[in-house]
């Protein structure tokens, strides 16, 4: 039965906080210039630096369009997954957003993800765990852990089944 009533529904929403050194602008370099995006989202991975600018994450992998662009303190973005090669998206479209803050000990991250599509809970938790850990070794100059056994970890913290044939 449909109705012309509206009705108030609810999505799963992702939030990690992560306390990045300082000063912010080197925090915003990590979250916005192509040399270190591809250390911790991927190789190709590319962000137009303006409000309607392209996005583009592991060559492609991921694609949107810059909804927020204040730097350095807020950046937000459409986040669609792609298949190889592919021009239209299976999946719907969510939202990504990183704000940065200042606060005693360094630059406080605030990554928040949403809608999650049902049954990507786990997945979604498990792969930004993973890209978080990765920027944080990078954004403290250490040598990140290999992607693989972040996943890896990960995978088993949020309950993933293996991928693994």
């Amino acid at each position: 039965m449909h109705s012309n009533d509206g009705r108030l529904e609810s999505g799963t929403v992702v939030r990690f906080q992560r306390l990045l050194p300082g000063p912010i602008e080197r925090a915003w370099r990590f979250l916005t210039e192509s040399e270190h995006l591809a250390g911790w989202l991927g190789p190709g991975s590319t962000i137009e630096p303006r409000a309607g600018g392209a996005v583009s994450i592991a060559e492609g992998h991921i694609r949107g369009v810059v909804t927020q662009w204040q730097p350095p303190r807020l950046l937000a973005y459409t986040w669609n997954v792609f298949g190889p090669r592919a021009t239209e998206s299976p999946y719907p479209e969510s939202y990504v957003t990183f704000e940065l803050r200042e606060e005693e000990g360094g630059v406080l991250l605030t990554l928040t993800h949403l809608p999650i599509i049902e049954g990507f809970e786990a997945q979604t938790l498990m792969g930004w765990h993973t890209l978080l850990d990765l920027l944080d070794a990078l954004v403290h100059s250490r040598e990140p852990e290999p992607r693989e056994a972040l996943l890896e970890r990960h995978r088993v913290r949020y309950g993933v089944e293996s991928i693994k044939q």
